[in-house]
């Protein structure tokens, strides 16, 4: 694990917005697990997938006011939730290959991007073993729109999913159903306190001075794809059939 200077931690869990809200959705549940799955589903869907302003250098207390993020920016959220309430987890990162986001990057994109990206995950410790989750990064409808897309496509991979590894799933759990994400990771980087620490070592890859100014246009773009699969006519049915089971 990289140590020389701490930076700023991200996942600000001691501010006063953090604070409350982590209190807010566990007040009433003494059980770790009950904590953690309340925390789970605020981050899957209250935080709607999506690219935020600001590329992954964004504070939790910030991504309570976006009320969007991506694989680091709501692992950056969920790891202070977490902190907030004495569950501990850290950050797992590696590198991930961008055809996760066939069909939300134009097409354009691609050509000036590299093959692959920095990514992250949330391990938490339960049962005294350390367990992955990645299932929270797509809200529930934005999933299920785009899990019909992927189906349509004959791809193992896109459209913020990936099947290369095994199944894919957007339920609280470690593995067991799937994961959203694992299955396009294709370095492992290890174990972080912070996502902040993984941002400071030689590991992490940065933008380009030319791809921090394109970002904000190209998050718009990708926004707006996302928005599309979100209100397809699949993501809304099935959301209505989750909702009445």
């Amino acid at each position: 694990m990289w140590r020389m200077s701490r930076p700023q931690p991200l996942a600000d869990h001691d501010h006063p917005a953090i604070q409350a809200q982590a209190r807010e959705l566990t007040d009433g549940r003494p059980l770790q697990r009950d904590k953690l799955e309340r925390l789970f589903y605020f981050v899957r869907d209250d935080i709607r997938f999506g690219f935020p302003p600001k590329w992954d250098e964004v504070r939790a207390s910030e991504m309570l006011g976006y009320r969007m993020g991506y694989c680091n920016t709501k692992a950056t959220l969920f790891l202070a939730l977490c902190k907030a309430v004495g569950i501990p987890a850290r950050i797992h990162t590696g590198l991930i290959s961008l055809e996760v986001m066939h069909g939300i990057f134009p097409a354009f994109a691609f050509r000036a991007l590299p093959d692959k990206g920095g990514h992250s995950w949330l391990e938490v410790e339960l049962d005294d073993a350390w367990r992955p989750m990645d299932s929270y990064i797509n809200d529930r409808r934005f999933y299920d729109g785009a899990l019909e897309r992927l189906q349509a496509s004959g791809r193992t991979t896109g459209f913020s999913l990936s099947r290369a590894k095994g199944p894919t799933s957007c339920e609280f759990n470690f593995g067991e159903k799937g994961f959203v994400h694992m299955g396009a990771v294709v370095e492992d980087h290890g174990t972080w306190e912070d996502f902040a620490d993984y941002v400071a070592s030689p590991a992490y890859v940065r933008m380009s001075r030319m791809q921090q100014m394109v970002y904000p246009w190209l998050a718009r773009m990708n926004n707006r794809a996302i928005e599309g699969i979100r209100r397809s006519d699949a993501a809304v049915a099935a959301t209505a059939a989750a909702s009445q089971s």
